[in-house]
């Protein structure tokens, strides 16, 4: 099994939450990739952690269907499909639909200049090839308005649902020339935004998602899982 070389000794203080998110993070970015297996006493010892708070971390990705095991035979990265993204996203855009009603009144001038230097960094990443970066600065788009809707409850429904979302993307997207698409769409949503028309705000939210979804599936059948390069184009 091979471990991410950018991995670094687990503070001991918030051992357990850290090597929890450790791991989660290097499923949801593609650097532990749907199908490999996972041996915990190699991740501990390259943690520097015990096995112990490694075979926690790996019980509560299996809860959530990141991770599944044959008992005292093997554990890995559980498989994925493209039901994943069409069960998921119709729910995504509609809660971000919501977000953005609750955020409206409390977006500022700095939240649109943010928006716009994040998705400048989602354009230069997708030139560059820059898979990890592309996909962080995307989901950090849409996150901004998510958190001004100040609505803990249904941020953090969001935010675990996406952790789903984005092993898709990064698990089916090679470098396309529909990548740059998520782009243009993520103008028009600012664009709106700043209009203050929340019927167009939530009518490009939600086409940016719809129009994600179609690249996924037009995507899908031609790709080769074993020797997909870990790339993400969300909305």
């Amino acid at each position: 099994m091979p471990i991410p070389a950018n991995s670094k000794p687990i503070n001991r203080f918030s051992m357990r939450e850290e090597v929890y998110n450790t791991l989660l993070d290097w499923i949801m970015e593609g650097e532990l990739r749907p199908g490999e297996k996972i041996l915990d006493k190699d991740l501990a010892e390259k943690m520097g952690v015990s096995r112990t708070p490694v075979r926690e971390a790996l019980r509560r990705l299996e809860d959530k269907e990141l991770v599944e095991s044959s008992a005292n035979r093997w554990t890995r990265v559980a498989e994925i499909s493209i039901d994943e993204a069409e069960k998921t996203y119709p729910i995504l855009w509609t809660m971000e639909e919501l977000a953005v009603a609750q955020a409206i009144e409390n977006l500022t001038g700095t939240d649109f200049k943010r928006m716009e230097e994040i998705n400048n960094t989602l354009d230069k990443a997708l030139d560059d090839g820059d898979p990890v970066v592309a996909s962080r600065a995307d989901a950090q788009f849409h996150d901004v308005y998510i958190e001004r809707s100040n609505n803990h409850f249904l941020i953090s429904i969001i935010q675990d649902l996406k952790v789903r979302y984005r092993r898709v993307e990064v698990t089916y997207f090679e470098g396309s020339a529909c990548a740059k698409d998520s782009v243009a769409e993520h103008r028009l949503i600012l664009e709106a935004l700043r209009s203050g028309d929340l019927i167009r705000i939530q009518s490009m939210i939600r086409s940016n998602w719809q129009s994600s979804l179609s690249r996924l599936k037009s995507i899908q059948p031609k790709t080769n899982l074993d020797n997909l390069a870990t790339i993400s184009i969300h909305p």
